[in-house]
């Protein structure tokens, strides 16, 4: 099977958990405080990736300059895109209370929720491409990383958006329609990127690795924080230790 197959796959792989937090989310009416703690777990699972996976590869490939720049502006794209659909009706996309805006209260928001879902999931699943490039094998840590953080993801968007009334037609189809984009984009952050030199496969897996930590800091902790107080520290603590374990089984 060619490569860049094999990279679509488990970038559809990872994205495909946003799919299934969705379903549970929307279906299942899981008490908030149960959805705020796996947003936790996942949050921290995903910094120990970006911690001893992403930005050690950008480092040991471009050196400190290109990484610095490369997280940097990841911060920034993320950080100003952020902002835009924000403004737009997207600015709690992530809750799982009722802060989430209806079609009703602000025309457009329903476009915009799907915008910004895109925007939190297409850095993390080019990584996956690109992890692939200098040896043809995936980063295991990596996928497993967003696949754990893409479960609560969905599991509280939908819940939210259920409570602003959008319908299982439009959740469901939102969350599938995500979940193909990251296999497609972690199939061409492999097939754009492979011929580039290190120290440009470098500065995108840490503009990828700066998009990520900024999307974190900006909705899912706070999102944890808001139901589960001071235990959110020790869940992401958790989160975290489990990804690091993994990281060093796998070296």
């Amino acid at each position: 099977m060619p490569t860049w197959l094999i990279a679509g796959g488990w970038g559809l792989l990872a994205g495909s958990a946003l799919l299934i937090g969705a379903f549970i989310g929307f279906f299942a009416h899981i008490p908030q405080k149960v959805v705020a703690s796996v947003m936790a777990f996942g949050s921290g699972v995903l910094i120990s990736a970006l911690s001893f996976d992403l930005m050690d590869e950008a480092f040991n490939l471009g050196g400190f300059d290109a990484t610095a720049l490369g997280f940097l502006g990841g911060a920034a794209i993320y950080t100003g895109a952020n902002w835009l659909l924000s403004s737009q009706g997207a600015k709690h996309r992530k809750r799982s209370n009722d802060l989430q805006i209806s079609e009703d209260e602000q025309s457009g928001s329903g476009m915009a929720l799907a915008l910004g879902a895109l925007i939190d999931g297409i850095p993390e699943s080019i990584v996956i491409g690109i992890s692939m490039i200098q040896g043809g094998a995936v980063s295991m840590v990596t996928v497993v990383a967003i696949f754990l953080s893409n479960l609560p993801e969905g599991l509280s968007s939908s819940a939210g958006m259920r409570k602003a009334g959008r319908s299982a037609k439009y959740v469901m189809g939102l969350w599938s329609g995500i979940a193909f984009i990251s296999g497609v984009a972690s199939l061409l952050g492999y097939t754009l990127f492979s011929g580039f030199s290190p120290d440009i496969i470098s500065m995108i897996t840490a503009i990828a690795a700066g998009a990520v930590l900024t999307m974190l800091a900006n909705t899912m902790i706070p999102e944890a924080f808001e139901e589960v107080h001071n235990l959110t520290g020790l869940i992401t603590v958790l989160g975290f230790l489990v990804a690091f374990v993994l990281t060093k089984m796998g070296g």
